[in-house]
């Protein structure tokens, strides 16, 4: 019987393109990475592409495919994997609707995040939206910083939607929801700006010099997935930790453990050792596999902050890794499977479908591996890019009895 550990390290939009102010370096390859480095050193590395041709490069999509799930054939979309984390019950015929809280000025999507507002200022305007807006028919959820989530009760899943970090800096005007049921998901948009405009969290924010959230923005609807369990389809117990409800929801989808570590906050400040001890103490406890998932880098690229990306790529590899090294001295045989959903470059601010560098890395066995973990060191394995990315999985557990 296999009595390996087994742990995927995933920092969100890690990959990226060089960059002139970088020297033509990527910030993966600017990064000082010497335990990333370690792992391609002595492990076996290559390319995933994640996003299967004609899909959205979310990281919804990109990580189904990355925990061994085709995006083809079980995404419905965004929100109701959202809507399982947060345990919003959906009927078969409901419909879910990521609801962005955001900040249009003078009709350009100006922050995708109504400046990264904080829970508990967007529960008082999730509040205020759903006592005016919310009836039998809709229904408004709050979650976690701008992130919330609107259910349609029978609703429509068929409007052309927009991702609002895809268009960050854009006129809205030509974004908005297109097709059947996009006057619905129109007017609440417009609606809610009426409520927003005076509500007094946003004389408060504008009065601190933040961004006010103006308007909600409804995308990455879709009804309720039906997925087998990641225990029976692939014979190991595992976890999720991640800060972000789209994380919690495909666990909770796939019978897998939803780990919340307090202080994990899906930016730059998270806990990142937080995470790595929460980690190690289900690998030591309760089950042989986790799925450790870091948001902070693909924030930054969104943001087009070149400098916050390399922090957060840095802080991994400083403050993560060398915990999950340490404890690969009372956990047995450990194998690591490190990579990126996909990549969130600087300069476009918004995921792209290319594919990502991976290394799987077994502490009980060591790989004639690559000088280091990034695109240019990796670059002349690319003709050999795995194609379906949902078969990395198998590919990692497999060899890795």
């Amino acid at each position: 019987m296999c009595m390996a550990k087994y742990l995927i390290l995933l920092g969100d939009g890690m990959a990226d393109e060089p960059l002139e102010a970088l020297g033509g370096r990527t910030p993966l390859e600017t990064a000082h990475t010497p335990n990333m480095d370690r792992l391609a050193q002595g492990g076996a590395c290559g390319w995933v592409r994640t996003v299967p041709p004609g899909m959205p490069p979310g990281s919804d999509v990109a990580n189904l495919s990355v925990i061994g799930f085709n995006p083809a054939t079980y995404y419905t979309g965004r929100a109701p994997l959202e809507a399982a984390s947060m345990g919003v019950e959906m009927g078969p015929q409901d419909v879910a609707y990521r609801c962005n809280l955001v900040t249009v000025r003078d009709g350009i999507m100006a922050d995708y995040s109504a400046g990264h507002i904080s829970s508990q200022e967007a529960r008082e305007l999730i509040k205020a939206i759903s006592k005016t807006l919310g009836n039998d028919t809709f229904a408004f959820f709050p979650g976690v910083s701008y992130r919330h989530l609107l259910v349609w009760k029978e609703g429509k899943d068929s409007p052309q939607t927009t991702p609002p970090h895809d268009i960050s800096g854009c006129l809205v005007g030509e974004h908005l929801p297109k097709g059947d049921g996009a006057g619905e998901l129109r007017t609440l948009m417009e609606k809610s700006g009426e409520i927003l405009a005076h509500h007094p969290v946003n004389e408060r924010r504008i009065r601190e010099g933040k961004e006010p959230a103006s308007v909600i923005w409804l995308w990455g609807q879709g009804k309720k997935p039906q997925f087998p369990s990641f225990e029976g389809t692939y014979g190991v117990k595992g976890a999720v930790i991640s800060a972000v409800d789209l994380m919690k929801g495909i666990a909770v989808l796939l019978g897998m453990e939803p780990i919340s570590v307090p202080g994990a906050t899906g930016y730059l400040d998270t806990d990142y050792e937080g995470k790595a001890r929460a980690a190690l103490g289900f690998l030591r406890e309760r089950g042989n596999f986790v799925y450790l998932h870091i948001e902070a880098p693909d924030e930054a690229g969104h943001q087009g902050d070149v400098n916050a990306k390399i922090r957060a790529i840095e802080n991994i590899d400083s403050r993560v890794l060398p915990l999950i090294l340490e404890g690969v001295r009372d956990l047995g045989p450990l194998n690591i499977l490190l990579l990126c959903d996909h990549p969130t470059p600087i300069a476009i601010k918004t995921h792209t479908a290319d594919p990502v560098p991976f290394v799987i890395w077994k502490s009980h066995q060591e790989w004639d591996g690559e000088k280091g973990y990034n695109e240019a060191s990796l670059a002349h394995l690319k003709p050999y890019t795995i194609q379906q990315g949902h078969r990395l999985m198998a590919l990692f557990l497999g060899h890795l009895c």
